[in-house]
């Protein structure tokens, strides 16, 4: 699968793109699927053990912007290990500063 190919993957379907990023709150971006647990983690054996498929694959539609952010706040192995649910990213400080800021941007 091509660059082009995956980041389609990722992209929210038709149906979905009329909606609010889920932290942000904007209607006017392209939304893009934050995986909960990120899709590096999927082959790992501890993840595979704790949780079930439907938690893989589980996450939220975001703006391109807001889910840079998410990824820059927090590294791929703490967010599937310590921040899997969209409570806990709400919930840690880096995000809770962010979003704010994310709000006022136009």
């Amino acid at each position: 699968m091509g660059r082009k190919e995956r980041e389609e993957s990722w992209r929210a379907p038709a149906s979905e793109k009329q909606s609010n990023c889920k932290l942000c709150e904007k209607t006017d971006r392209q939304l893009t699927f934050h995986h909960l647990i990120p899709k590096t983690l999927h082959d790992n054996k501890w993840f595979k053990k704790n949780f079930t498929v439907d938690e893989l694959k589980s996450g939220v539609y975001l703006c391109r912007q807001c889910h840079n952010a998410i990824h820059n706040f927090i590294d791929e192995k703490t967010m599937g290990r310590e921040y899997n649910t969209w409570e806990k990213i709400l919930c840690n400080e880096k995000v809770q500063t962010y979003i704010p800021f994310a709000k006022k941007q136009k």
